[in-house]
């Protein structure tokens, strides 16, 4: 009868108590690994386990223990540009690979429209998750406070403002956005434009703050006519560039906030008959796929997004470890990951100038960057 149940099926709890000589809730207690049972009748019950093949059945044992074992990733609209730099697909491979090793799943959970929200809540409520990973929760949404208000363990991809209490994954998008000005300073551009998404999202404010920084590092005046808020999408870039154009028509580069953005804005300066890098230079931030694939090839900034997934999940086991749910009143110093500056032809220019996506001559910019192709 080795591995097999009376049947022929899996075998029960109950005829692995039968063949140790126990009872049920004895059984349960010694594979819950629950204290209070002697040696003896221990050894017996882990002998009838190994004898039949007894597997516990995963949620049973959950419920038994008071978890459900799963965990949920909580993203905004598919439709909406929440991760414009691209990279949520990395997030969640490096959500999944911290979770390879352990026995928790993964639950994938949109909150688009107002009935996915309910259905979360309700997700939330029934305790049917141990805890939650919010990716680009926005100021009013109120999926965070109600699992800070459940006590449910919770970490957020991104941040929401300055005094959020609630743990955090961020990239660090001032210094990604000061390597990119950076770098075009020493390509030789003076004037430098930024197009943002809006600015009541905490990255785009950041990213305008580095672009800041930088030129007033560099002992450039920040030329706030240089500057434009749009929707964080192509269109939004071409409208924002020809406004920009018109403001300041001598600019010789632009920083966008996000790849769609740069997108829309090479598409606008082409139409303006500007040549790229050669009368402007143009860099993104994101580094999504699309950036290696335009003409020419993007500089843009990499968000480490399989290593934002890791630390997500790290953080969350951590508290649900800990049996940590609300956030103190002091809340917690983000997890704050580097960035890296892919230079490519739209900001390196081709010997001779003009369009093209070749590096040029000399040597590779003094900002951490490297170089098309990695």
């Amino acid at each position: 009868m080795t591995g097999h149940g009376r049947s022929g099926s899996r075998p029960t709890l109950e005829e692995v108590a039968l063949r140790a000589g126990v009872g049920r809730g004895t059984v349960s207690r010694v594979v819950n690994g629950s204290p209070g049972v002697s040696e003896r009748t221990r050894a017996a019950v882990e002998a009838a386990v190994a004898e039949l093949g007894y597997v516990p059945h995963r949620a049973a044992r959950a419920l038994a223990a008071g978890r459900a074992d799963a965990v949920a990733l909580v993203v905004p609209d598919p439709q909406a540009p929440f991760f414009p730099g691209g990279s949520f697909v990395e997030v969640v491979r490096g959500v999944g690979a911290a979770l390879a090793d352990t026995d928790v799943q993964l639950v994938l959970a949109l909150a688009g429209g107002e009935r996915e929200r309910r259905r979360l809540e309700g997700l939330l409520s029934g305790r049917r998750v141990d805890g939650v990973l919010l990716v680009a929760a926005g100021a009013g949404d109120p999926l965070p406070e109600l699992a800070v208000r459940l006590g449910i363990p919770a970490v957020l991809c991104g941040c929401r403002s300055a005094s959020e209490r609630l743990p955090s994954v961020d990239c660090d998008d001032r210094e990604g956005a000061a390597a990119a000005v950076r770098h075009l300073l020493e390509r030789g551009r003076r004037a430098i434009a930024a197009i943002t998404g809006p600015l009541d999202a905490c990255g785009d404010r950041r990213r305008l703050e580095g672009y800041r920084q930088a030129l007033v590092a560099a002992g450039c005046p920040v030329d706030e006519l240089l500057i434009s808020a749009a929707a964080p999408t192509a269109e939004g870039g071409r409208q924002a560039v020809r406004e920009l154009l018109e403001r300041r028509p001598a600019l010789d580069a632009v920083f966008a906030a996000c790849d769609p953005l740069a997108a829309g804005a090479l598409a606008g300066l082409r139409a303006a008959g500007r040549r790229i890098p050669g009368d402007v230079a143009l860099a993104g931030f994101g580094d999504s796929a699309a950036a290696r694939y335009l003409d020419p090839p993007l500089t843009s900034v990499r968000q480490p997004g399989e290593e934002m997934g890791r630390a997500m999940a790290r953080l969350l086991l951590e508290r649900i470890a800990g049996g940590r749910g609300a956030p103190g009143a002091e809340g917690e110093e983000p997890v704050v990951l580097p960035t890296r500056l892919v230079v490519r032809g739209s900001s390196w220019n081709v010997p001779g100038g003009g369009e093209g996506n070749a590096e040029g001559p000399g040597p590779l910019p003094r900002t951490g960057a490297f170089p098309q192709g990695e």
